[in-house]
Formats: C-alpha cells, structure tokens, sequence
C-alpha cells in the first residue's frame, strides 16, 4: 500500500497516499524557518531527531504564509504575460513545497514515539488539509491557470506539458469552478468537516490497543519464540492484535475458543467509536457528490481514474465474483474435509477456525510446515537479497547511512544510487510499537521534480510491521511477510526511480487504480527459485533453501486462492456498495451493508456482533478505489509475463521496466505506458493464470 494518492487534491481531502514533494522552501523566503528541521537545504534529509512538537506547529504556520505568497505572485501576472514558467511551473513548485512540509508531518503522526509531537503532527493534518481546500477553491488561482490554458503559448504545448495543464484545470473543475461562490463556500466546508472526521477515523484505529491475555493451555501450537515474547511475569500470556501477533495465534493455536476471542477483538478494533465517524464521513462525501453534480461518492471519485464511472467497475467486481465461485467452492470443501478429519466436525466452518485448518492442510496434503519455511528467511537475508535482486534489474547501488537522524532508535537510512549519481534516499521502519501505524506502507516524503538548483531527489519511508529478534533467534518472518515486503518495496521503487519534470506526475503520482501494479509485479519474485534462492538460508545452518521444499510452496500456492480472491473482491464490493449504493442518510447501517455483502460474496459468513469496518482503513484513504487492488493486479501480472518469459534477472527487461514505467509516472497516460512496455495490448491471461484459474 502507498500511503496517499496522487494528486494534490487528493492530499488535501487526507486520502491515505502520502506523496512527496519538491525543493522546500529556502531561507531567504522565510527566515523563521532556518532553524526548523522540516525546512531542510536542497537534497537534504529531514532532522528528524531534532523535531519537536513546536517545530511541526511552526511549519504548518510558514508553509501556509509562503504558499499564500507564491499564488498572490501568480494571481497579479498580467493575461499577456503569462508563461509556463511563471504559471505553471511555479503552481506545481508550490505544490511541491507544500506537501514537502504536509508529508512528513503525516508520518509522523503515524510512526513517531513521542505522544506530543504524535499529536501535534495529527493536528496539524487536518489544519493543513483545511488550508488545501481554500487552495481548491480559490477562485483567482484557478483563473490564471485557465486564462494561461486559453493561451497561445498553452495552445502549442504537447506531451507532458500539455497533460499537466489539462488536468490541473479539470482538478480545480472538479473541485467546484461550475458553482456559484455561494456553493462553493459550502463545498470548502464540507471538505474541512471531512478533514477532521478522516483524521478521527484513522487516530482510531491508530490508538486502538486492545489485547487479548490467555492461559499457558491456549498457546499450545504456537512456536516457542513467539510464545516467549509474550509472556507476562504471572505466566499468563498477552496477545495484542497487530499483526505479527494475530495472525500466527489464529493459524496455531489449538484453542478454539481462544482464537474466536481473539478473532472478535480484531474484528471490532476501533469500535463503536469508527461507526459514527464512518457514517459522517460517507454523509459528508454524499452531500460533496451531490454538490457537484455527481449522483454518488463513486462516480465523482472515478471519473478521473482508469475505469472512468462505477459502472465498469460494477462490472470488473461482478464478473470476478462469478469467476471465482468455482474455485472458492472447491476450496471451502477442501478446509471442511480437513476440519472433519480432525475431530472439528461437519459444520460450516467459522472465521475463527480457517486459518487454523488451512495450516494443517498445508502440513499434511503439502507436506508444507510454515514454521520451517520461516527458518530461511531471516529479515536480514531478505534485505539483502531484495537489495541484491533490485540493484541487479535496475543497475542500482544502495548505501546504509550509519547513525541517521530518525524519530526511532531501530530505524534505518539508505541512499540509491545510478551510475555513480545520488537518485533518492529511503527509510526503513520496520517493527510494531505502540501508537504506530499497523500495517505495511510506503510514506512519500519527497516527489523528484527538475529545479533551477538541478534535480529534487526523492524520498520515502517504508513502514512495515514485522517480527523482532528475539535473544536467541534473529527475526524470521513467514514467506507471506517476505511478499509483503516485496510489494511496498515496489513502490519505494517507484518513487526512487522517477525522472518526471514537474512534481505532480513524478513517482507514484498517477491513477489511483494503477498506483499497485508497479508493487504487486514484485511480489512475483518470491515465487520464483532463481530469485529465492538467493536469500533464503537457513538461520542456523546458513543453507540455501532446497528447491524441493520451495516447490512444496509452490504446489501450495493456490491453496485457497479462491477464498483469498473473493475475499479482495469482497473488500472492493463493500468500499464500492458504501460509496455508490448506500444512503447513510437512512436507517440502515454499515453494519447492515457488512452483513449482506459478505453473505453475498463470501463462503464463511458474518459473524454478528462484529464490525470490520471500523478498522477498514482503506475506507478512508481508498474510498471507493479498493477495487484498485485487482484492477491493477492485471496490469501487474501482464507485465511480469515479460520477466517470465526473459528470465527473472534479466536485466534488460529490467531497464526498459525502469526506464518506462518507474521513472515516467504520470507524465503519460498508464496505458500507453504499459503497452509500450509490452510491445502490445495489455490482457488478462495473466491475470487470470495467477489466480489458478
């Protein structure tokens, strides 16, 4: 997942992609910002060791004063004088300066230690988000880029010039230049309430600590480190529910009772509290639709990505559900013989119990111990070996900063670079801790665009939450978490290898619904044993992964593909129902929503009394674009047919892939993109391949 999207009006509504930014702004723009750490001097990281919580409030107060002088020196150009430079250019340099300010202050209200400055960063996300929408509605701004879009200059402009005026004006457009000003005032103050209720509705989920604390008999199946870690001085144990500790209890514990309990703490995290705040926030985007001209929340946010209008989206979400009843079929039956084999019984199997039997499946039909596969993958080798494989395909070289200034003591720095020259900079947060956010992303902090100083490199943080050593082991992660690191370092990639002009369409800057694909392509690798044997040694033995035991992964690997499918489609039909389908105006409720559409698209069906979408993030941040997810896997999958068919290393393939889709961004069109990759018409023989089907 890529924290925030692409457009800056998309920052501004608090939409969970965070992109970066450009040069920030310099000393003599603004002298009280010389000793803030946020401020940094051209290419230089942020110091982060020395931020406080005044630091964060100070920067949300300058960069709102130095973005108000840059449009007031658009705004009096003369209609004649007009140019690209003085329009265009400067429009997306402060663009790039404000989310150079905006983003890192998002991460660290997700990931920072220290309450304060937590809390302050959290606050400052919604006063910036409010100053965003006075930027989308401020009726000036949009007549000098209009007046310039009329102009003979822009007339003549072609390629990624020409895009970037064209869709700044249609943001603007779709943000309410057709309403009157009285309307529009009313639109920026929806858009300032939805501010708030996002960022209650993430903080929420962020501060939820729940934890569940069981008996010594409860921990039977689980592996020693793991219960080790979580032992408490009385001998009891305490589970909490990030992921590291939730999913490996509900796969090996023995207690069935112990892993419905947990499974009904995680299943209502952030409730009752996110119930109401999920309701508001799908009245209010109603109430922006409809102010717009737009009939639902879908079809206002989808007119501006790959799929154009739910209706095709409907479509896509449809037809997969009846592709994969089939399959999804077949693996239900396949759990329920294994649940019955082992005393569990001949009723339906519940939430709680699959991942348990479908472990034992693995084990006995696969010969497959998901223990013993994560003794070849310590972190440390699949850093190593994800660097190697990179650096191989891409002609790269990455260089770990010793003693980074970091805002936690475990986080580390690294520097890319390509042929000799510095291209960006990354961090890697990699663990759980209180207050921190609880799945896997990648943060922007930083977006490359060509300054008069030279090129603004990126930078971007990956957050992860993946196991710790221990005393006696070093950190071993399942193979799933070596795919999920896979994946977001996809998009570290796509923001490290940008070579885009203009700040607004370099990185992960493009469409919504094609933001995955340049992550899920890598995902790819670790199924691949040319790739995996590179890395994947024993902890203890330092031996290579036999290639019989990576093939019973590989026989595995579509061990309830069909239920996992089904369950994205679910995720995407639900985020789609919410937004397109439902009045929150009326009586019936997200719960309602949950209960029909689950029962509709899933084998095992909802529980009662539990609410999943209270920690549905992506509600907040992929509201109505889940579905982008899928839509873009068939992208993804088309292009890695070429690495299939040139060889996993090739490094070739793996230029032109830079050199095309990574370093363009949305400086041209995604499709015309991934055709020119593959010499032809994207198709979804690929797609469809990789789902077993």
């Amino acid at each position: 997942m890529n924290m925030r999207n692409t457009r800056f009006w998309a920052l501004m509504s608090i939409l969970l992609f965070v992109v970066a930014c450009a040069q920030s702004p310099n000393k003599d723009q603004n002298e009280t910002t010389s000793e803030n750490p946020l401020f940094n001097t051209f290419n230089q990281p942020v110091d982060f060791a020395a931020l406080t919580a005044e630091d964060i409030r100070e920067a949300v107060t300058a960069i709102q004063r130095i973005s108000n002088a840059t449009i007031a020196e658009i705004v009096k150009i003369e209609e004649g004088d007009r140019t690209f430079e003085n329009t265009m250019r400067a429009y997306d340099q402060m663009l790039s300066e404000f989310v150079s300010i905006s983003s890192p202050i998002y991460l660290m209200a997700y990931t920072h230690p220290d309450s304060a400055i937590r809390n302050s960063a959290m606050e400052s996300n919604t006063e910036l988000s409010q100053y965003g929408n006075e930027i989308s509605l401020n009726e000036d701004l949009y007549k000098a880029i209009k007046t310039y879009g009329y102009s003979e200059e822009a007339k003549q402009l072609a390629g990624h010039k020409d895009k970037f005026v064209s869709e700044s004006i249609a943001d603007f457009e779709r943000n309410g230049f057709a309403l009157i000003k009285e309307d529009r005032d009313l639109l920026k103050s929806i858009n300032d309430e939805l501010a708030e209720i996002s960022d209650q509705f993430s903080k929420n989920i962020a501060e939820d600590d729940q934890f569940l604390i069981v008996k010594q008999g409860d921990m039977d199946g689980l592996p020693e480190d793991y219960r080790a870690a979580r032992k408490q001085e009385d001998g009891t144990f305490k589970v909490d529910l990030s992921y590291p500790s939730y999913l490996p209890f509900m796969k090996y514990s023995k207690s069935e009772s112990a892993r419905k309990a947990l499974y009904l703490k995680y299943q209502n995290r952030a409730a009752p509290e996110n119930l109401a705040v999920l309701k508001q926030l799908l009245q209010k985007r109603l109430e922006m639709a409809k102010r717009l001209g737009y009939q639902s929340y879908s079809a206002y946010r989808l007119a501006d990505r790959m799929a154009k209008n739910p209706q095709t989206v409907w479509a896509f979400e449809t037809k997969l559900k009846e592709d994969l009843k089939v399959k999804t079929a077949l693996d239900l039956q396949e759990l329920q013989a294994i649940k019955a084999s082992h005393g569990g019984g001949l009723d339906l199997m519940k939430s709680w119990e699959s991942s348990f039997y479908s472990n034992i499946l693995l084990n006995e039909k696969y010969q497959l111990d998901a223990e013993k596969v994560k003794e070849y993958f310590a972190l440390e080798d699949v850093i190593e070996g994800l660097f190697s494989i990179t650096q191989t395909l891409f002609d790269l070289e990455y260089k770990e900063v010793l003693n980074p200034s970091v805002w936690q003591k475990d986080v580390r720095m690294f520097e890319v670079y390509q042929e000799g020259k510095l291209k960006g900079i990354f961090y890697l947060d990699l663990h759980p801790r209180a207050n921190k956010y609880n799945h896997a992303a990648c943060f922007g902090m930083i977006n490359g665009r060509m300054t008069p100083n030279g090129y603004q490199i990126p930078m971007a943080t990956l957050v992860c939450n993946f196991p710790e050593a221990t005393p006696d082991k070093p950190a071993l992660m399942p193979h799933s978490q070596v795919e999920t690191f896979f994946h977001e370092f996809g998009h570290v990639l796509h923001q490290m290898m940008t070579t885009s002009e203009i700040y607004a369409q370099s990185g992960t800057n493009v469409a919504r619904d094609f933001v995955e694909a340049p992550s899920q392509i890598f995902e790819n690798w670790v199924w691949n044993y040319d790739a995996v044997k590179l890395f994947a040694k024993h902890y203890q033995t330092r031996e290579v992964m036999p290639e019989a035991l990576f093939n019973k992964m590989l026989a595995a690997k579509n061990v309830g593909s069909g239920i996992a499918a089904s369950s994205q489609v679910f995720y995407g039909t639900y985020d789609l129902t919410l937004h397109d389908k439902f009045d929150p105006n009326t009586d019936q409720t997200t719960t309602d929503v949950l209960r029909e559409v689950q029962n509709d698209i899933l084998p095992l069906p909802y529980v009662e009394g539990t609410h999943f979408q209270a920690a549905f993030g992506h509600l907040d941040g992929y509201g109505s674009s889940y579905y982008g997810y899928l839509w873009s896997l068939v992208y993804a999958q088309d292009m890695f047919s070429l690495f299939d068919e040139n060889g996993i290393l090739d490094k070739k393939t793996g230029l032109r892939y830079r050199d095309i889709i990574l370093a363009k961004g949305s400086s041209e069109d995604a499709l015309a993109l991934v055709a020119e990759f593959l010499g032809r018409a994207p198709n979804n023989k690929a797609f469809l391949k990789e789902l077993g089907l």
